[in-house]
């Protein structure tokens, strides 16, 4: 089945050209003017991808992104005109996947949209996890830490038996780093396995969504237990598997 995306713009002859642009590499192609449309869209026809315009002349394209997180955890890249970098860190840490700013070109865009459509889950099946305690085959979606609890098949985190909400990106940065205990992984390893190889945007995004993780499961950045930071290089996961055992069979730490 072809990918569906749904272009949020007000600006009639940007919602076209993106649109030939999308239609051309095989992608089915929405449209909404505005904050309102949209969300009626993602209600009634959920899309696979959001490029979602930050200035609508309704809901702001923030609220608009604030809105649909409460419900759904489809990708979204925000398209603005504004050059505040507060604008893109704001849409980041509310649970954008990537940016784009205007005047761009669309490739540029169908690019994106690729980059992020095509993010290798960490969490893919047959990924090789802990066999159990006693040798009786684990659940091979589950990654448990001490007082830490990854369910990749469920996409559920527990932290001391409290459940976490995150973003889907959120997540799969948390699978990301889970999946090898220790290993300290840079902000472009980082982007590798989880945006993709072409992914054109700001290192920085790393650490917009690394603080919304710590924020979901209550990981203090000055004393971390679960997400360290390593200055100068980036972060590592620091809990160590139950009884020993690493998540990742054959793993790289």
């Amino acid at each position: 089945m072809p990918r569906r995306v749904l272009v949020v713009d007000d600006e009639k002859q940007i919602r076209a050209i993106l649109r030939a642009y999308l239609t051309s590499e095989g992608f089915q192609v929405q449209e909404a003017a505005t904050g309102a449309q949209a969300l009626h869209l993602l209600t009634t026809e959920p899309p696979d991808l959001v490029l979602l315009d930050i200035g609508l002349p309704d809901l702001d394209g923030l609220e608009v992104l604030r809105t649909l997180r409460k419900t759904s955890d489809v990708y979204v890249v925000l398209v603005t005109a504004r050059a505040e970098e507060l604008d893109k860190i704001i849409g980041l840490g509310v649970g954008a996947d990537d940016y784009v700013t205007k005047p761009f070109s669309p490739r540029e865009v169908v690019a994106r949209v690729k980059a992020v459509l095509r993010r290798t889950r960490p969490d893919d099946p047959g990924a090789g996890l802990a066999s159990s305690p006693g040798g009786a085959a684990a659940n091979p979606d589950l990654l448990q830490f001490d007082g830490v609890t990854v369910d990749t098949g469920r996409r559920e985190v527990r932290v001391d038996g409290i459940p976490a909400t995150l973003t889907a990106l959120e997540f799969d940065l948390l699978v990301a780093l889970a999946a090898s205990p220790g290993r300290v992984y840079s902000r472009a390893q980082l982007l590798e396995k989880v945006w993709g190889y072409d992914f054109f945007g700001d290192e920085r995004v790393v650490d917009v969504h690394i603080r919304g993780m710590r924020k979901a499961l209550s990981d203090d950045a000055t004393s971390p237990r679960i997400i360290g930071t390593v200055r100068s290089v980036g972060y590592k996961f620091l809990l160590d598997p139950v009884d020993g055992i690493n998540p990742a069979s054959g793993g790289d730490r």
